[in-house]
This record gives C-alpha cells, structure tokens and sequence, in this order.
C-alpha cells in the first residue's frame, strides 16, 4: 500500500473531458451499458462483432473452453484475414480508395488504392507459391518500414502460410535465432533501408545469418537502397525481377482458412528473458484487432490513420496492417527516424498528407518533446482529431505536452495497454471517456481486469497488486510456437484455479474504476517495505523542466532492503553536474515524498530499449551490479 507520506504524481484528480464534437460522433455512445452486455453475454458480443466480417463459413461455436488455457474462438468457422483486408472492398466504394501511403527517409513516395494492393499482393502471392510455399508453412520476413512489408506479410496470409517478421534492425544472431524456431526455407529481406541518411546493410546481416540457417533455401530481396550487396546463385532473388515474370500473375486466389488456423509466429521483445514465439489465427484476431481498432479510435471512412510503429512489433501487426485494413481505413507508413533530417519531419508529414489519427509510443513523444513547442508549431497539424500512445505508461508531463501541443487541447488521448500475447488493445478509454493523464482509463468490452495480492485476492481500490484477466478474449494467442508447456507455466500456471491470466504487470484501480499500469512486477521497487512503481519515479524525474527521459532501478541497501537509482537524460543544450543532481534528488523527495528519494541520479546519452521502445531496466541494474546481462538481442543499439 501506498504511505501516506508519497504524493502520487498521477493526479487522478484531473479530468479531461472529450470534446462535444467527437462525443456526439462516436461509434459508441454508452461505454457502461455496452461493457455490461459484453461481460454478461460475452459469446453473444463477440458473435454480433464477427458478424461485421466475411466468412466462407459461420462458426459452430462461439468460444470453446473445452481444454483450458489454450482457448478456441470460432471453432467450425472458415474465414481469411485477408479476405476481410483487401478482398471485401474491392466490390465496394473503397475499391479506388487509398488503402496506403508511404514516405520514405529520403523524401520518395508511393501510394497505393486498394485495387492496387491487390494486386501487389496477389503477385507477390503467386511468387511464394512458385517458390514452392504452402499452407502452414513459416515465412521470415526481415524488411525495413517499406511498402513490401505489409506486402509480403498479406501475401503470406492470403495462400494459407505463416509469416514471422523480424525487425529491421536486429542482429546476425537474433535473425538466425528465429529462423531457426520457425524452420524457415523462404527468407524475404531487403538490401538495406535508410536510417538517420545512413544505409542499415539489412542483405549483409541476411546473408550471414542464412550462412548459420541451413533450412533457408530461398531468399527474395527487395532492391531500396541500391547498394552493392552478395547475391548468391540459386538461393537469392531480386524480388523486381520474380514480380516482372509471368509467374506473378495479378489474380491469386484467398486460400479458405479454418477460424483456428495459425496466422503467424511473433517473438515478443524479451525484456525478460529468452524471446518467446507467440502465435495468433485468422479468425479471433480478425474479429478482435478490427473491433478494438474500430470503437477505441472511433475509426470513420474519411480517416487518415497513422501508427508509426514498425510492422516487425505486434503493434504494426495489429494496428498498422491488418485492423485498419480490416476497418478500410487509409493507412500511413513511414520508413525513418521522428527527428530526419529535422525534428519537424511528423509534423511536416501529418501536415502534408492531412493525418486525422496519430498512434505512438510515449518514448517518441519524450524523444520530440525535448525539442521545444516550436517545431510543431510550424505546421498546420488541426487536421488530427485523436491521438494514442502505446508501448508502456505514459508519464503525465509527456501526456499534457501531447495533449496540449499536439492535440491542441481538442484531441482525446487512447493511452492503450496490451501485449504481443494479448493481440489488441485490453485496457484503453475509447473517445467518450474522461480522461485522466497516465492511466490506461477502463477494460475493453469483453475484457475483465483484476488487482490482487500475492495470494490471488483482490486489493483494495488504490492499492498496487499484479493485474489479471479474468476471461478469455478472441485475440489472444493460442500457444508459444513449439512449447505449449512454456505457455502454460508463464501465463497460466500462477492462477489455475481461477483460470486467470497472468498479465506480468503491477497496477491499481481508482474509486472510478480507472485503472493505472506501473509497470512490469520487475519494474516496482521495494524501499523499506513500501512499493514504489519505477514509472511514478520516473514521472517526478520527467516533470523537471531539464529532464527529457529516466529510468529507474532498486539496488541492494543494507539497510533500506533496496535503494532507488536512477538514469536521466537531459534536455538538449543541458548539461549535467553534482549540483544537478542534487535539485534532481531533492526534486523526486518533493514530488513523492522522501521514501523516493534517488540515492543516485546518473546523467546519460541514452538509455538501453528494445526496437520498441521499452526501457530494458534490467540491463541498467546487471550493468550496475556488474553481473550477466542476459538476452540482449532485443536491444536497439
């Protein structure tokens, strides 16, 4: 329990409310009545929102929990994720719709209606299949955030394989590592994407780890940066050349796929531990990445969506490529960092293309913030009407300076929590709900949370626990790829006799019913018996006016159990000192009270995340303590 002598810097007290405007448009008007409907008839909720997709074959059951943890949805139903992406519309208005649009680093672009996604798909579909890929076979896929991403991913999707996106930017090892789990024989990769005006030799690192991977018999390369790259005979292809040859042809037929049948591997970013191969369906991610998408982003045809994580994160699985396409949504992808060549390039894009939904991770909005107001001030940016962040708790300084700056007081903040595990959104407001800044605000229909002790028993409202779901949700994943008993033992073993799931995080909810994530029980800190989540004391840190970003850890104390260390990164031109420190320490002791008290503030350039843009504080802590640091594949430099 929180003591008396902390003073939460969340301000639950402040409540923004949703403009009139949005309000009286929303998809959903009445979160209570509809949340009770879906708890107290769940399967009829899920049934009614499977019903606004395109089967081949309705369902014979709505959940099947005959053989607990490892739920089915839709068991008997025949559908194809793809069917509903891009196959639908085509007999619709949003034949000649955009269905994409693209920027690359350097300044090209490219767009694409959905008449023409189609038929990129269909071709590059066609190409895997004469490459001899079948129905439930795994795809590796190792791309930067170019058009033929999603492509190939679609064209996976669309004959019935599997694909397992490895982000564009991991090492030898990482890639030949899931290679490996997924017995991959097709690799599609690119020769390099542009980084910060500099090429990543994505071919090179391909090409060393095919040289560890001896199932990779095919490797088809996309040509973005013109590079010189080693093309190896009778393994390697260019994939201009396969889609100029009569075997990619523009029709492909969407092979029917069983509600249940595996849509792809994803390995989640292992901030604790070895990666773990996650694997969702066609069916219950279909039904619940385009109903999450649909009603918590109020998505509308005129829509211009934006989320601008990178398809290799189950972000850009959900929310970039199939949801929105799902919805026929416009979606924008963009291939470089936030701040190149200045730090106005979002803003110039969101200006240029007319950008009505932007979805990113708190860690961008710091990493802009710290560039001052002017930069987006520049631009005309009053298309946006909602705006979301994703990834970890969203510390309050950053939410009102996304509010206020970027949304110009008048746009609503999705702060969604989920996991690669979870598939969409399971805690998030949707445009009508109050918001309070730094919480995740209440369950999402069908979604039942809970707070509890480390005997399983509900806290008290306000007192930190572990959060649990209570019920199954069509979007979770089935399995981990390979090792079911490994899926039992992380998520299910702790509550059996509950059939809870475990969710990993620490958190607490409100007299309102609000609930606040803390962050991973890894991430909560115990000082003198009393728990301390490490996003409250980088919240107190981030409010100075000099810190951009921090991290906080505990480290063995002989008297105190653990003391707080932190990591902080200064604001451009800022420099830091002893003194420094010192108003820094004191700081946090007057936001928080002196239990939270740093014994140590660090200034550093940066700080260690997955490609996510998760702080990994464990290696923080073994760096500190000079011990192993574990897994370090995930790492983002």
């Amino acid at each position: 329990m929180t003591p008396k002598s902390i003073k939460s810097t969340t301000a639950d007290t402040n409540l923004f409310h949703p403009p009139k405007s949005i309000v009286r448009k929303a998809n959903i008007k009445d979160y209570d009545k509809t949340y009770e409907r879906s708890i107290t008839d769940r399967e009829g909720f899920w049934a009614d929102e499977a019903k606004k997709l395109k089967w081949y074959k309705k369902w014979k059951t709505v959940l099947d929990d005959t053989n607990k943890p490892f739920y089915k949805w839709f068991t008997g139903g025949k559908i194809n994720i793809v069917d509903n992406a891009i196959d639908r519309h085509l007999a619709t208005h949003r034949r000649n719709k955009l269905a994409m649009i693209w920027e690359g680093e350097p300044g090209d672009v490219k767009t694409m209606s959905y008449h023409a996604l189609n038929r990129e798909v269909s071709k590059f579909a066609n190409v895997l299949k004469s490459m001899g890929v079948r129905k439930g076979e795994i795809v590796t896929i190792y791309m930067p955030q170019i058009p033929e991403l999603p492509i190939a991913m679609l064209a996976c999707a669309k004959i019935g394989a599997m694909h397992s996106v490895v982000y564009g930017g991991f090492s030898t090892e990482a890639l030949a590592g899931r290679i490996a789990d997924a017995n991959s024989r097709v690799l599609v990769t690119a020769d390099g994407g542009w980084r910060r005006g500099k090429i990543t030799d994505l071919k090179s690192i391909a090409n060393e780890a095919m040289d560890r991977s001896p199932t990779i018999e095919v490797c088809i390369t996309v040509k973005r940066t013109e590079h010189e790259v080693h093309m190896e005979n009778d393994r390697d292809f260019w994939y201009h050349d396969l889609m100029s040859l009569p075997i990619a042809s523009p029709k492909c037929e969407t092979e029917v796929m069983d509600a249940e049948d595996p849509l792809f591997i994803l390995f989640t970013s292992g901030t604790t531990g070895k990666p773990k191969g996650l694997v969702h369906t066609h069916g219950g991610y279909s039904v619940y990445t385009s109903t999450t998408h649909r009603y918590v982003f109020d998505i509308k045809d005129e829509d211009r969506w934006w989320c601008a994580a990178d398809p290799g994160w189950i972000t850009g699985h959900s929310y970039l490529v199939y949801g929105p396409l799902i919805n026929g949504a416009t979606i924008m992808l963009y291939e470089g960092a936030p701040n190149h060549p200045y730090p106005n390039r979002w803003w110039n894009m969101i200006e240029k293309y007319g950008i009505t939904i932007l979805y990113t991770s708190p860690t961008a909005i710091r990493g802009l913030m710290r560039f001052g107001d002017q930069w987006p001030q520049r631009h005309d940016i009053s298309s946006l009407r909602l705006l979301g962040s994703v990834g970890e708790p969203i510390n309050p300084e950053a939410w009102r300076w996304y509010h206020e700056v970027i949304g110009d007081g008048k746009c609503p903040i999705m702060d969604t929590w989920w996991q690669t595990e979870t598939g969409g959104f399971m805690i998030a407001p949707l445009p009508i709900t109050p918001l309070k800044p730094g919480s995740a605000t209440k369950p999402f229909f069908g979604v039942e949370v809970g707070v509890v002790d480390e005997n399983g028993k509900e806290v008290a409202a306000g007192e930190e626990g572990k959060l649990v779901i209570k019920a199954p949700w069509p979007g979770m994943a089935r399995t981990i790829f390979g090792d079911p008993d490994r899926y039992v033992d992380t998520y299910w073993k702790e509550y059996e006799k509950q059939g809870w799931y475990k969710a990993g995080d620490s958190a607490r909810i409100d007299e309102d019913g609000y609930v606040w994530v803390i962050g991973r029980i890894d991430d909560v800190i115990k000082v003198s018996g009393y728990r301390l989540g490490t996003a409250e004391v980088e919240s107190a840190l981030v409010s100075h006016p000099m810190v951009s970003e921090a991290a906080a850890i505990a480290l063995p104390h002989e008297v105190k159990g653990n003391a707080i260390h932190t990591y902080v990164i200064l604001k451009a031109g800022e420099k830091g000192d002893k003194k420094l420190e010192e108003e820094l320490k004191k700081h946090v002791s007057d936001e928080m009270g002196p239990i939270a008290k740093p014994e140590a503030v660090h200034f550093l350039e940066s700080l260690p995340k997955t490609r996510s843009g998760k702080i990994m504080r464990r290696v923080l802590k073994a760096r500190a303590m000079g011990v192993d640091e574990g897994d370090l594949s995930t790492l983002e430099d």
